[in-house]
């Protein structure tokens, strides 16, 4: 692990931003990032809105990633890195996603943060959905993001990240279509570096949830993600997630058994299925206050665990056949 033996950072920052037909949002992301010796490189995968001429108005670096090639968010993150680098490569660069806005302040906090501690490689701290109140989907993706403080696994795709620690693990898988910031932060602790979580707003994000296939598909998508990132470093002492591909698979299994058991072999066999009832009852229960949200949120972990198998299977059958793998959407 490199560690810098100067930890005054000053205003050497960029900014790399991703989004796909993100309007609005967009701009206010744009205007959020903008700061004193800031450099703002937007990435934009095929936007059909304008996008890309809506940033450089605001006087963003633009990178129009080529199309004949399959859109992920990895490698804009990386197209973004390498216009930096082009430009005289930053300390630090904040990743944000096109759909977030940065709170004020955060970039100063994450900073010092950094400055203060040369073993920790990335920095994270709190996102918040700007629309909870609109439909209980936002809301429960708002509860998600609540993680914990401190020393964790994982990033998500808005983080302050050192750029030499970065490079010195080959920066993020271009064909992951999902899970990217986790399975990189997976090779930053294997290199010795650590990852934090500080107790602090850092972006308000706009998921615009407002259905079920909505949430389910990105159930699908996480499965994928599952599937392949525990796939890559399977066996090693830093692997995340086989458990989370194992759960939904084994409750998939489950359910599937208790319906053609009880179909075909004797109705007794139903009874399998009061083990999902049971479970999300386990879990909305584990939370201090119970609220209504507890049992949505537990109900619908549960109602997506056929989706998150079906993501795993999308990742085998396309390592099988060999064929490129397509970026799963949800939003509209």
């Amino acid at each position: 692990m490199n560690t810098h033996s100067d930890n005054a950072i000053g205003p050497n920052i960029g900014m790399v931003i991703i989004g796909r037909n993100e309007g609005a949002r967009l701009i206010a992301c744009l205007k959020s990032a903008a700061g004193e010796g800031r450099r703002v490189v937007y990435v934009d995968s095929g936007s059909t809105d304008g996008s890309a001429d809506a940033a450089r108005a605001l006087g963003a670096d633009v990178v129009a990633l080529d199309m004949d090639r399959p859109f992920t968010a990895a490698r804009a993150r990386n197209a973004g890195v390498q216009r930096l680098e082009a430009q005289g490569a930053p300390k630090l660069i904040q990743f944000v996603d096109g759909d977030c806005e940065l709170a004020p302040g955060w970039i100063e906090t994450a900073a010092a943060f950094l400055s203060a501690n040369p073993d920790v490689a990335a920095v994270c701290g709190r996102r918040r959905e700007m629309f909870p109140e609109r439909t209980i989907y936002n809301r429960l993706v708002d509860r998600e993001w609540a993680t914990p403080v401190g020393d964790t696994q994982a990033c998500g795709g808005d983080v302050l990240m050192r750029a030499n620690a970065l490079k010195d693990v080959g920066g993020y898988r271009d064909g992951l279509i999902a899970g990217e910031e986790p399975e990189l932060c997976v090779r930053l602790r294997e290199a010795g570096w650590k990852i934090y979580r500080l107790d602090a707003a850092m972006t308000a994000h706009d998921i615009e949830m407002t259905t079920l296939g909505q949430w389910l598909k990105r159930a699908r998508r996480a499965g994928h993600a599952f599937a392949e990132v525990s796939h890559l470093h399977r066996g090693k002492p830093q692997q995340i997630w086989a458990r989370e591909a194992l759960r939904a698979v084994i409750w998939t299994g489950l359910g599937i058994a208790g319906l053609l058991g009880g179909a075909i072999v004797h109705p007794a066999v139903f009874f399998i299925l009061l083990a999902y009832p049971l479970q999300i009852a386990r879990m909305a229960l584990r939370d201090r206050p119970v609220t209504a949200d507890s049992w949505a949120h537990a109900a619908l972990i549960m109602a997506q665990k056929p989706w998150e198998a079906g993501g795993a299977a999308q990742y085998w059958l396309a390592q099988l056949s060999g064929k490129d793998r397509r970026i799963i959407e949800y939003k509209k």
